[in-house]
């Protein structure tokens, strides 16, 4: 046994489901296209069941549809005919998965979707079945070869992957953006590195705004209270016009002695880089890293010169953005 080789055995299982997808890929035509409308534009829930191996797929499918903005669950089929039925209104969209469409349980439910006019959307590889007679938009998935001849493998593989392709088609038909994507993704990583940089930025009385005929003596002061190694310079308007960073105080000691004596706008530096309040953070810190600064002033579409909040290193890193 030790001298026995299985990775035959799992080419042979990938190259099935390969050719499974690639028969999946044929099959597509208009009514593709016609479930990815209807499940786009519903209002209310979209409902997907299956028995068996189809309905792990199905709460899959539906927690997918779910994450891109289509409210969607997944009904047992074995509690659907003891009263889950009930959870299906007439606005409802119903997604069958079955290989063979001759499933027992799902009778139940077929006949419930039929009576009540219920939009079923059939995923199934029989045209001869009742699934398939009985649904109002019929997804046929190709007829496969199972890995070990019996076990539900090809044919799972290619309902998960008409899956992820209606609930991503579904997604770009609303025009479902990033943003959209980011509120129903708050936790962990992914919500992490879907932050925008208004998420995060520092706003109101925490940015170190000071007036551009400041002197330096007292614009010392303020640096040090704010402790956040760098100073913005405003005029009267409003408008920001500069920055200056601790370390380039430093410099400028080096070389002079007269600091006290300047205002700010003598010594700092104009037209500080600014970005977009919606920009995600990520590429924020790649900005960063690029121009090799520490922080970045925010503003509100046009307005560049107008700062509404501070992007600054220790931010992005307490926020785990990387």
């Amino acid at each position: 046994m030790k001298n026995k080789k299985f990775i035959p055995d799992a080419h042979n299982v990938i190259n099935l489901q390969i050719k499974a997808l690639q028969k999946l890929k044929k099959n597509l035509n208009k009514s593709f296209n016609e479930a990815v409308i209807k499940i786009a534009k519903c209002q209310s829930k979209v409902i997907l069941c299956g028995v068996g191996k189809s309905g792990l797929i199905a709460s899959k499918i539906a927690a997918t549809l779910a994450s891109v903005g289509t409210p969607s669950f997944s009904l047992a089929a074995s509690e659907a005919s003891h009263g889950d039925l009930g959870m299906i209104s007439k606005n409802d969209i119903l997604i069958l998965i079955s290989n063979s469409g001759q499933t027992s349980e799902l009778k139940n439910i077929i006949k419930y979707a039929n009576r009540n006019k219920i939009l079923l959307i059939g995923v199934v590889s029989k045209t001869n079945s009742i699934l398939y007679r009985a649904s109002d938009i019929k997804l046929l998935i190709p007829d496969v070869t199972e890995a070990g001849g019996i076990v539900p493998t090809s044919s799972t593989t290619t309902q998960l992957a008409l899956g992820d392709s209606l609930a991503i088609a579904s997604m770009k038909y609303k025009k479902f953006s990033k943003l959209d994507f980011k509120e129903l993704h708050p936790a962990g990583s992914l919500g992490a590195q879907l932050k925008t940089v208004e998420d995060i930025m520092l706003t109101g009385n925490k940015i170190p705004f000071v007036h551009e005929n400041l002197n330096m003596k007292k614009a010392l002061q303020i640096l040090s209270k704010k402790k956040l190694g760098f100073l913005l310079i405003q005029n009267a308007k409003k408008i920001t016009k500069g920055i200056i960073t601790d370390g380039q105080i430093r410099r400028f000691n080096e070389k002079e002695n007269n600091l006290y004596e300047l205002n700010v706008r003598e010594i700092m530096t104009k037209n500080p880089i600014s970005v977009d309040k919606d920009l995600l953070a990520v590429k924020a810190l790649a900005i960063m890293n690029e121009k090799k600064i520490t922080s970045l002033c925010v503003h509100n579409k046009k307005n560049k010169f107008k700062t509404i909040g501070i992007l600054h290193i220790h931010t992005l890193l307490q926020s785990s953005i990387s």
